[in-house]
């Protein structure tokens, strides 16, 4: 499938739009980068696999391809190895499409001739300028080659004039060096801010590496990673993101010796080649400085900018001069640093290796999980506490893991977002939790939880008219959960969502209200259904005033407002007997039951109404 958009075209390409490939077996993931691309004026391509991929490539230019690593059919390294196999990284750009966690993969792309890659959730901002500089560099490289074509013409035109001509020739021959000498240059800069670019500053660690015998001097490879970029670009454009880089660039070379190596390695990625005898220390120090210093503001064209950085440092030591694995060692920590709160520097440990490989076979057996539904809901009911009638039930989606038994959502529905799973599984939450509502009475309903980045996909609404139609199941009885990390961003956008899954019938609560960003301007704007109540406060109300407080409070306003509300983890008698003199409406924990299997839960509706009957 081809899109264009014909209003608007990519600075440099007035003439033609440059023509895209977008590789990825995840049709949202398609459409997402499709859609902002043909906004920017690009030509897109769509390939739902590696060799339609081929197939395109075969009958078809393109001036990019946006290839995805992990693909069923055929991964995207074996699709690169046939690209390459007919084209030149000069000649067609290759940017991989990877999760955080496929560093090797990534490793591998770039020794298959990758010219760079970008990371899944995929940033955008980050997306396009890789895109813009590889486009650029290509249409140097055209130049310079026509550029030398013309120059060898005309070096033979010289020679066959007379000797008069001889100075003429000599100045042409200058030129020519002169040329050659900036090309080479291009080829091992980044020409944003003139550091070493990727291949630049692989060939200055291999031979750091191969000099560490000889100095006496060992290396190690410091990963910067900027935390808060983004919302500069975002704010600002990418304009003044471009100079911020700059500005990095320059305070790092001002703060490192100037026989260290610098690189920018992409994006908002730099790296620094250190070469010290006490190692780790000094280089953790360098590390801890320089994280330390780019946590102070930047000024930039008059405008004050804060971001801030984490930093991996991995030692050749660790590695045996493995450059490849130094590299990873040195990414492994920056990401250890990230996920420890940012703004510090991690060394690596050998055990980063054995958690990222855990994580690896983590996501393959959940693809696989995905892929066969290999997944079990539980319900835990939902109680009006006034009456004690049952009203509804949670669906708790758990997944039997074959080797580490039945694992909690905490662990695996993070990385279902991370590698993009996360809409085809909550696709199959829905579909199994409405057949299965449909089985119970008409009075009682049943409670699906969404995750941020359902909310946001533009499939959420046709996911739910399937799921209600498949199943028979009348709209009012399915109830959407949702938090309120996930109304985070555009406010307006976010209102006409939740609008429409009301439009349908369905109903809309707010999930553990009070413990993320607040939510009220989403109170004034949106009829919520339901505000559930988090256990850690309800669990707190007979030892601590303040959740007492905050308890009543959350009560009070629902109350005030007309919205219902639910009392999560309710474990005793005096923590009901509280929410219930507060006014609560419903409640929900071990008091009443814990999760059921989904027999479980029929058995447990039906000893719950002959119990009511008696």
């Amino acid at each position: 499938m081809i899109r264009t958009n014909e209003t608007e075209a990519p600075a440099g390409q007035a003439d033609r739009a440059p023509r895209i490939l977008v590789v990825d077996d995840v049709a949202d993931n398609r459409d997402i980068l499709t859609r902002r691309l043909v906004r920017r004026g690009f030509e897109v391509v769509e390939a739902a696999g590696g060799h339609e991929a081929l197939r395109q490539i075969e009958t078809a230019g393109f001036d990019v391809v946006l290839l995805d690593i992990m693909m069923p059919d055929l991964s995207g390294n074996e699709v690169l190895r046939h690209i390459r196999e007919r084209f030149a990284s000069t000649e067609l750009p290759v940017i991989m499409v990877t999760a955080k966690s496929q560093s090797e993969d990534v490793v591998e792309s770039l020794n298959l001739g990758a010219n760079d890659y970008v990371t899944k959730p995929v940033d955008f901002a980050v997306a396009i300028a890789r895109i813009n500089s590889q486009l650029e560099t290509k249409k140097a490289n055209e130049n310079t080659l026509h550029s030398k074509r013309s120059l060898e013409a005309r070096t033979e035109e010289l020679n066959r004039t007379l000797s008069d001509r001889e100075l003429a020739l000599r100045t042409e021959t200058s030129r020519r060096q002169v040329s050659e000498e900036k090309l080479h240059f291009l080829a091992y800069h980044d020409s944003l801010t003139e550091l070493l670019n990727r291949q630049g500053f692989r060939d200055a660690l291999h031979h750091a590496i191969d000099e560490m015998p000889v100095h006496d001097l060992e290396p190690a490879l410091l990963f910067i990673d900027l935390d808060g970029f983004k919302t500069v670009n975002d704010l600002f454009g990418h304009a003044m993101g471009d100079r911020l880089l700059c500005a990095v660039g320059e305070r790092i070379r001002a703060l490192v010796p100037p026989h260290f190596h610098i690189a920018r390695l992409g994006g908002d990625e730099f790296a620094v080649i250190t070469r010290f005898s006490a190692q780790p220390e000094a280089s953790m120090e360098m590390a801890e400085m320089l994280v330390r210093e780019l946590g102070k503001p930047f000024v930039v064209e008059g405008t004050q900018l804060n971001i801030g950085a984490s930093c991996g440092v991995a030692r050749a030591s660790h590695f045996s001069s493995d450059l490849d694995g130094l590299i990873k060692g040195a990414d492994l920590a920056m990401y250890h640093a990230k996920s420890n709160g940012r703004g510090g520097a991690v060394l690596f440990e050998a055990r980063m290796l054995q958690e990222q490989e855990e994580k690896r076979q983590l996501e393959s057996d959940l693809r696989l999980a995905v892929q066969h539904s290999r997944f079990e809901l539980f319900y835990q009911p939902l109680i009006d506490i006034g009456s004690r009638r049952i009203t509804g039930f949670e669906a708790l989606i758990r997944w039997p893991h074959p080797t580490r038994g039945l694992m909690s959502p905490e662990i695996f529905i993070p990385l279902a977002e991370e590698t993009g799973l996360i809409n085809q599984l909550g696709a199959w939450v829905l579909r199994e939790a409405c057949n299965e509502a449909k089985t119970w009475p008409e009075h009682i309903k049943v409670a699906v939880n969404l995750s941020p980045l359902q909310f946001e996909s533009p499939s959420l609404l046709p996911t739910l008219i399937n799921a209600l139609a498949a199943s028979g199941l009348e709209a009012k009885r399915l109830e959407l959960e949702i938090t309120e990390s996930a109304l985070l961003g555009n406010e307006g956008k976010n209102v006409q969502t939740l609008q429409a899954i009301r439009e349908l019938g369905v109903r809309v609560s707010m999930d553990d209200f009070g413990t993320g960003y607040s939510s009220l301007a989403y109170l004034k704007n949106f009829q919520f259904d339901k505000i559930k109540i988090d256990r850690r406060f309800v669990q707190g109300l007979e030892s601590n005033v303040s959740d007492a407080a905050i308890v009543e409070a959350i009560i009070n306003l629902s109350r005030n407002i007309g919205v219902g509300t639910t009392a999560e983890g309710i474990e005793t008698e005096s923590q009901l007997k509280a929410v219930i003199g507060q006014g609560c409406m419903e409640g929900q924990g071990y008091l009443f039951s814990r999760p059921l299997t989904a027999r479980d839960a029929r058995d447990f509706i039906t000893r719950f109404l002959a119990a009511r009957q008696a």
